[in-house]
């Protein structure tokens, strides 16, 4: 997995909706993921938002700079 840093939110998913957390990265449009756990989300955010800067890369799109958490 590719540790991308970058500014991250995590919110709890309610149970109709299935439980478990979701990891937003606010910086990057429409990159989030989710997992059962908030260590799980995070990860699998970081695998998305690599995946999600690739991708921009490759299609030519600049790649918003990213906040990096405190």
């Amino acid at each position: 997995m590719t540790h991308v840093p970058f500014r991250y939110e995590v919110r709890s998913l309610p149970a109709d909706e299935g439980g478990g957390f979701a990891a937003f990265a606010p910086d990057l449009p429409g990159c989030m993921s989710d997992g059962e756990t908030v260590e799980e989300a995070v990860a699998n955010l970081h695998d998305a938002a690599a995946g999600w800067i690739a991708e921009a890369q490759r299609i030519g799109l600049d790649v918003p700079a990213m906040r990096q958490m405190a």
